[in-house]
C-alpha cells in the first residue's frame, strides 16, 4: 500500500486539491470564479461518460459486466438501510435519513480519481463501471425519502408531530432524482460514447483525453479551497460520532463491497472502483435533492460529513488503501 499511497499523493492533480485545502485555511482570496468551477464539473462528466460509453460499445455487456452492475445495485440498497440503523443511534431519525441517502449514493470525482489511480498502476477496469456509478446515484435517495416518510408517519401515531407534517410529493422527489442535470448529463454522454464508439473516442480525445489531467487538477484545486471553506465553517456542527461515522465507514463499506466482487468473481480493477464508490458519498446531487425531499434534516450535518471529511479521505488516503484491500480480497 505504501508505494500506491506514496504515488498517489504525488498525483499533481492530488497535490492542486492539498494545496487547495492549504490556501483556504490561511484564507487566501485565491478562488475559481463559480462559471468556470462549473464548466469543470460538466466537463468532467461529459469525458467520463463518453470514455466509458466507448469502453462498453467495445466490450459489450458480458457476463462480468452484468455481475459488477448487479454488485452496484445491491451496494446502493445495502450502504443506506445499514447506515441510517448505526446513525439512529447517534442523530435524529431525519437526519440519520439524510445522511444515510448522502452515503448510500457515490461521488462522481472520487470515482474519476479512482479511475486514474488504476490508470497510474497499469491495472484495466470495464466501461460498465461507468453504468454502475449511474445505477448507484438515485436507490439511496429513494430509499432515504421512504424512511424519513415512515418517520412522519410514526411521529404523527405517536402525536408527536407539532403541526401539520410537510406536503412531500414523490413523484416531484422521483423526477429530480432521475433528470438532475448532472446526472442527465452523464447518461447521455455514456450514450453517445456507446452510440460512437471507437472512432467517436478518437475524435473527441484531444478534448476528453489530451487535457483532461489538467481540467481535474484545476477541478481538485476549487475542491480544496470548497473543502477548507467548509471546514472553516462548521467546526461546531460535527459530533464525535458524525466524525467517527464520515471517517470509518467509508473503508467499512468498501471492504463490504470488495467481499461482494469476491464472491462474484470480479476483477481487481472493477472490484476497486465499486469499493470506492460504495466509500464515497455524495455532495452535489444528493443533498440538492434531500433538501427539499427531507426538510427537516440539517443540511450542516450530511453536507459537511460528506464534502470536509470523507472526501478528502477517499482522494488522499482512501482511494490506494481500497486498491491494497483488493489485492488481499480479491486477489491480482
Amino acid at each position: 500500500m505504501s508505494s500506491g499511497l506514496f504515488q498517489n499523493l504525488l498525483d499533481p492533480a492530488i497535490l492542486f486539491f492539498v494545496f487547495g485545502v492549504a490556501a483556504g485555511l490561511i484564507r487566501s482570496n485565491l478562488e475559481i470564479p463559480p462559471a468556470i468551477a462549473k464548466f469543470f464539473s460538466l466537463y468532467l462528466l461529459v469525458s467520463l461518460g463518453l470514455k466509458g460509453g466507448a469502453s462498453l460499445a467495445a466490450g459489450g455487456l458480458d457476463a462480468t459486466a452484468i455481475m459488477a452492475l448487479m454488485a452496484a445495485v445491491i451496494m446502493a440498497a445495502l450502504v443506506p438501510a445499514y447506515s441510517f440503523v448505526i446513525l439512529r443511534r447517534i442523530v435524529s431519525p431525519f437526519d440519520a435519513a439524510a445522511v444515510a441517502a448522502t452515503y448510500g449514493s457515490v461521488s462522481a470525482v472520487t470515482f474519476i480519481a479512482s479511475q486514474q489511480f488504476l490508470t497510474q498502476q497499469g491495472v484495466a477496469f470495464g466501461g460498465h463501471m461507468t453504468v454502475a456509478m449511474v445505477l448507484m446515484e438515485s436507490p439511496a435517495i429513494i430509499m432515504a425519502v421512504l424512511l424519513a416518510s415512515a418517520v412522519r408517519t410514526r411521529a404523527a401515531h405517536q402525536g408527536a408531530s407539532d403541526g401539520p407534517l410537510p406536503a412531500l410529493s414523490m413523484r416531484k422527489v422521483l423526477h429530480e432524482a432521475f433528470t438532475d442535470g448532472a446526472h442527465l448529463l452523464l447518461i447521455g454522454s455514456l450514450l453517445i460514447g456507446w452510440a460512437t464508439g471507437d472512432r467517436g473516442k478518437e475524435i473527441m480525445a484531444p478534448f476528453t483525453i489530451d487535457i483532461f489531467k489538467g481540467i481535474l487538477a484545476f477541478f481538485l484545486l476549487e475542491m480544496g479551497l470548497l473543502v477548507a471553506r467548509q471546514l472553516r465553517e462548521s467546526q461546531a456542527r460535527l459530533n464525535g460520532g458524525l466524525l467517527a461515522f464520515a471517517a470509518i465507514m467509508p473503508p467499512v463499506n468498501a471492504c463490504v463491497a470488495l467481499g461482494l466482487a469476491a464472491v462474484l468473481g470480479l476483477p481487481r480493477g472493477d472490484a476497486t472502483l465499486l469499493a470506492a464508490l460504495s466509500a464515497s458519498a455524495s455532495y452535489i446531487v444528493v443533498p440538492a435533492i434531500v433538501r427539499y425531499a427531507i426538510p427537516e434534516a440539517r443540511p450542516g450535518i450530511y453536507f459537511t460529513m460528506a464534502l470536509a471529511v470523507t472526501f478528502p479521505f477517499n482522494i488522499l488516503l482512501g482511494i490506494p488503501l481500497y486498491f491494497a484491500l483488493s489485492g488481499w480480497i480479491v486477489g491480482q
